[in-house]
């Protein structure tokens, strides 16, 4: 069993005790019912025309191991904000990825309460509405499909509890027919996942194949392998709008330094 099959599973054993029947009446009049979070596709394309940055929150992972276990999300949060990083992204897993749906709420709260707001994305193995219905309380922006992970009536399920939300979602993909699936489902943000999440090896070389052939009208991130500016502009010259940048932001004493290297590609 690889990797990628191995998490999903746990997912579904995990998810399945809370799992109950959520009509997109009751995510739309929740929608109606809560602040509303600032954009997350907005976010990942700047007037300004330059390369949007997605920092993320990520203790652990199965690739990279331990990163910061110790770390409080809402410290992380706060140097991603004051560092001027375009929107989060906030893991929730946590049996691989050490993350929490408290980490979420703890980060948007902050926002809520201290200027300027980031939007979040959720970052978790989306498998049920009720994940969606939990993002949306916990004040995320958008939500994340492993494409590769789910079949089709399920990406239409999940997107529409998104959609009747008021959620954005990211498409990611990984190859070329999971491109012509996301596109097929109507996806607006597509994320091209430089990481193998069966074999864990990273590829920047994916999102220089995959993301010109994004139609251009969509938004095109580029996900995982991206340390430096001299990755963040292969990203940027293959036509991504947005990097998500995880580890090595976690990793370093500077963030700030980092991302303002990111935003010079």
């Amino acid at each position: 069993m690889d990797k990628l099959t191995e998490i999903m599973a746990h997912k579904r054993q995990e998810v399945a005790p809370r799992a109950r029947a959520v009509p997109l009446e009751e995510l739309a009049g929740l929608d109606q019912r809560l602040p509303r979070p600032p954009s997350f596709a907005g976010a990942l394309r700047r007037p300004d025309g330059r390369l949007a940055v997605i920092a993320e929150i990520k203790r652990r992972s199965p690739s990279a191991g331990a990163i910061r276990e110790d770390i409080a999300a809402i410290e992380q949060a706060r140097r991603y904000q004051a560092a001027g990083a375009d929107a989060l992204s906030v893991l929730t897993d946590e049996k691989y990825f050490g993350g929490r749906l408290d980490d979420l709420r703890a980060v948007t709260a902050h926002f809520a309460a201290h200027a300027p707001a980031r939007p979040c994305l959720r970052k978790d193995f989306m498998v049920d509405p009720i994940q969606v219905l939990e993002a949306r309380q916990a004040g995320a922006s958008a939500i994340l499909l492993i494409v590769r992970a789910l079949d089709d009536d399920e990406i239409v399920r999940l997107y529409t509890a998104a959609s009747a939300a008021g959620l954005d979602t990211l498409f990611e993909i990984h190859h070329e027919g999971e491109l012509e699936r996301a596109i097929r489902h109507d996806a607006r943000l597509i994320g091209v996942n430089n990481r193998d999440l069966t074999a864990f090896t990273t590829d920047l070389g994916l999102s220089e194949r995959l993301i010109p052939l994004i139609p251009p009208h969509l938004t095109a991130v580029s996900e995982s392998g991206i340390f430096s500016a001299t990755e963040a502009a292969r990203a940027r010259a293959a036509g991504a709008h947005a990097v998500l940048v995880g580890e090595a932001l976690m990793k370093s004493p500077d963030p700030a330094g980092l991302l303002a290297a990111l935003y010079s590609a």
